[in-house]
């Protein structure tokens, strides 16, 4: 079994068509998927969703991209953390990519969501795009080591990824690892080990090869794991079978979960 450890189910052009999407995920042995809020307004559609459907689980926070939005406060992520199908809290963290400085909502956000997880004890799901060395300060200013987390749709360097690493983090790659182009983050996935290691498709965004550019699904994260095996020469069993537990370990409340 396959697991899905970020998506946006929640999003209109996945939503409509979910029926279909938890049945291709079935057909292709992908069990779970966690959903992963972006924005507060949208939180009480994903857990809906999430206890509808025993294969979904769900995550509460607001994505750094997301600048005139309702700000959560630490009382609002830990209210919603209580409920039962949420597992974690995100996604958050830093995107520079877009926009300039000042950048200081963002790192505020940012810290409010460490609090949140280090109180609730849920794991950490982090964003970080062109904000690395930021990002990994004030992981470890704010303690998110205590908590851990995911370093979700992973793109940087092995250096940055050993920082995560060292703070109680595991890596998770995306379609982006199938792409011809993306060499150094090849090299990355063959480097972190196996058992810091998570699998996602990020969709309905970065559907993996054969289906690069098209609207992506949680039963796409095979793909993902086919070629981080290739990459590693072992079995795609051995990923399968790895990550999946990897998945459980980190996002116990979801372990839990599955098996009330």
């Amino acid at each position: 079994m396959f697991v899905d450890s970020h998506c946006h189910l929640d999003f209109p052009e996945l939503a409509q068509d979910l029926p279909q999407i938890l049945s291709n995920m079935a057909e292709n042995r992908v069990g779970h998927a966690l959903v992963v809020a972006v924005s507060k307004p949208e939180w009480g559609r994903i857990l809906d969703m999430a206890a509808a459907h025993k294969e979904l689980y769900a995550s509460v926070g607001v994505h750094p991209d997301y600048k005139d939005t309702e700000e959560p406060s630490v009382e609002d992520l830990l209210q919603a953390a209580q409920n039962p199908k949420v597992v974690a809290i995100g996604e958050t963290g830093l995107d520079y990519y877009r926009g300039s400085e000042p950048f200081d909502w963002q790192r505020e956000r940012f810290r409010v969501h460490i609090r949140a997880s280090r109180q609730c004890g849920l794991p950490l799901i982090i964003h970080t795009r062109s904000a690395a060395q930021d990002t990994l300060r004030i992981m470890a200013e704010e303690g998110a080591n205590e908590p851990g987390g995911v370093m979700h749709c992973f793109t940087e360097s092995w250096e940055v990824a050993q920082g995560a690493l060292d703070l109680n983090f595991y890596i998770s790659f995306s379609g982006i690892v199938t792409f011809r182009n993306a060499v150094e983050l090849q090299e990355v996935a063959k480097r972190v080990p196996l058992e810091r290691m998570l699998i996602e498709t990020d969709a309905p965004f970065l559907a993996p090869v054969p289906y690069r550019g098209k609207r992506n699904d949680p039963s796409k994260v095979r793909h993902v794991a086919e070629k981080i095996a290739d990459l590693r020469g072992i079995s795609v069993a051995e990923v399968e079978e790895r990550t999946t537990a990897n998945f459980f370990d980190l996002f116990s409340k979801a372990a839990a979960a599955r098996h009330s």
